[in-house]
């Protein structure tokens, strides 16, 4: 099992999270979660100006199987695209480089 760090940026600063965001954030991952992300479990948690995850993912049982950061962007990227409610509510993550992913 993988386990890695991710975060969104709320859109409109300063917006002050109200008490079911952040498992309405990790509800929304679940239900656009991609089938080859190996997603197992997601905890959130917010902060001023963001939502943090754990997002606990399959390790790769394969050699050509993405890392666990590539598949983390990946689960995010996608969940805050086709999720009306992070879609509204976080900015669209940043890409990935060689300092967020150094195996890459």
């Amino acid at each position: 099992m993988d386990i890695v760090y991710a975060s969104l940026v709320f859109r409109h600063p300063g917006e002050a999270p109200h008490a079911h965001q952040a498992a309405e954030a990790a509800d929304a991952l679940w239900a656009h979660a991609l089938p080859g992300v190996g997603l197992q479990h997601v905890s959130a948690h917010c902060h001023s100006g963001r939502v943090d995850f754990l997002l606990y993912l399959m390790s790769p049982d394969s050699p050509g199987t993405p890392g666990a950061e590539v598949r983390a962007h990946a689960l995010i990227t996608h969940g805050q695209r086709i999720s009306p409610v992070l879609n509204r509510r976080y900015l669209p993550p940043g890409p990935l480089t060689e300092q967020t992913n150094p195996a890459g």
